[in-house]
């Protein structure tokens, strides 16, 4: 189920992750979430969960303290 506001997210996401890291969550979870449509629908949310995940990593890490924090360049 693709999510049109942050406001839908998943709490943990919406709990855990900065504003700007959220919006690349949900961009990436929509993207596969609509790329992979064949799927069932367990098969895609979970797929759709691992990408939108790896695409924050990409840009975000946990720091010591549990934060996320933005990669620095």
């Amino acid at each position: 189920m693709p999510y049109k506001h942050k406001s839908e997210l998943p709490e943990q996401i919406r709990d855990t992750l900065p504003e700007h890291a959220q919006a690349i969550w949900k961009e990436a979870f929509n993207s596969s979430w609509e790329s992979h449509n064949d799927e069932d629908e367990d098969s895609r949310e979970e797929r759709s969960v691992k990408i939108a995940w790896g695409a924050v990593k990409r840009s975000y890490y946990k720091n010591e303290d549990g934060n996320w924090v933005k990669n620095k360049d």
